[in-house]
């Protein structure tokens, strides 16, 4: 079994498309460890703020399995592949590591490239796996939080998920 972490995100009707994305991989993967969930900024473009979280997860699925199955979710739920790629999101679900996987695996970038850039990649991240190490920098995904200086928007959020309060977490 692999751990697993996924940045899903979502700036269209976003608590409807969170909730479907946490619903989709509890039914697949459960258990999950859920991030408190965060409104961020949009980054590339001018648009609505968008919720973004991590979730961790064991899967002996491929990549490349895992990225179809989440590629299958996005379209189902509206995820537009003809326009922009800094543009509105239904839901936007990325795997950001494979355990220490270091590569691009069935055409995935591994560790991803954003949990060094983006705060609202990083933040929940480190939130739930603080110990982790990065497999390329070597510093643990809660140092490199502590290190992050970049300006980003990142605002906790209250979120309930199946009738209980998963964010801001305790």
């Amino acid at each position: 079994m692999a751990r697993v972490y996924l940045s899903i995100g979502s700036n269209v009707q976003r608590e409807q498309h969170v909730t479907v994305a946490l619903d989709a991989l509890a039914a697949a993967f459960s258990p999950l460890s859920i991030s408190s969930v965060y409104d961020s900024e949009a980054v590339g473009f001018n648009g609505r703020s968008f919720l973004n979280l991590v979730v961790g997860l064991d899967t002996d699925w491929s990549v490349a399995a895992l990225s179809d199955w989440l590629k299958a979710l996005e379209n189902r739920h509206g995820r537009r592949r003809d326009v922009p790629r800094f543009s509105p999101r239904t839901l936007d679900v990325d795997i950001l590591a494979v355990d220490d996987q270091v590569g691009t695996p069935a055409g995935v970038e591994l560790p991803r490239g954003e949990i060094l850039t983006n705060a609202f990649v990083l933040r929940p991240l480190a939130e739930i796996a603080p110990q982790q190490r990065h497999p390329v920098d070597g510093r643990n995904y809660g140092e490199l939080w502590q290190a992050y200086d970049r300006p980003q928007q990142l605002e906790p959020i209250v979120f309930h998920w199946q009738g209980r309060q998963i964010s801001p977490r305790s």
